[in-house]
């Protein structure tokens, strides 16, 4: 069964009313969105495995820990996950990126794939998927499954707002993955925009609107 996570963190909440706000501005919006990136990164990392090591300090010889296991991918669910990256990066500096590009049909509000670029050894990395906005599921869902597809089998979902319904659709399709996010809203319009929310990820980081 998926897990899910909420970051309930004071300083990842506190950036969160920050980027909910309507007045914040594109370069404000983009570095909250960084910087709760980067938090939540702390916390979905918290299970890497670790190894002990040996090294010299300037006293005396002693034993470390050094982080072991597999490597990370980070994939951003094209576009507004692209404003994910820089965060997770600045923690993971060693992760290589692949990017999906996925749309939401206006019509039928399903998942269409327009792009994709994974690193070559994506099948042997530890996968954290990332989109600010899980609303109805559709494309992180889509994602996943295009990512199992490619050998993927250790996949984590960071998103920095949800909806239940997004909630339910990957728990439902993905009971494998568990999910990282700041906040469950209240649920998706008739739009299928997540409410209370903060409006359109993609635009907003790109003042594109």
């Amino acid at each position: 069964m998926t897990t899910v996570h909420v970051m309930d963190h004071p300083l990842i909440q506190h950036k969160l009313t920050i980027i909910r706000n309507k007045d914040t501005g594109p370069k404000e919006f983009r570095e909250m969105v960084q910087e709760i990136s980067t938090l939540l990164a702390y916390e979905v990392t918290r299970d890497l495995e670790m190894e002990e090591l040996e090294v010299e300090t300037p006293l005396m010889t002693t034993t470390g820990k050094v982080i072991a296991g597999k490597k990370i991918g980070l994939v951003p669910i094209l576009r507004a996950g692209l404003g994910m990256v820089e965060g997770m990066l600045s923690l993971i500096p060693a992760a290589k990126v692949g990017h999906i590009g996925l749309y939401r049909d206006p019509e039928t509000l399903e998942p269409v794939e327009y792009y994709c670029k994974l690193p070559e050894d994506i099948g042997h990395r530890d996968i954290l998927v990332l989109d600010p906005m899980l609303a109805t599921g559709g494309s992180a869902a889509a994602a996943i499954t295009f990512l199992k597809e490619r050998g993927c089998k250790n996949i984590k979902l960071v998103c920095i707002i949800s909806a239940p319904e997004g909630i339910r659709r990957v728990k439902q399709e993905h009971p494998d993955v568990p999910i990282f996010v700041a906040a469950v809203d209240d649920g998706l319009n008739d739009h299928a925009y997540i409410y209370p929310g903060l409006g359109d990820a993609g635009d907003r980081l790109f003042g594109t609107k």
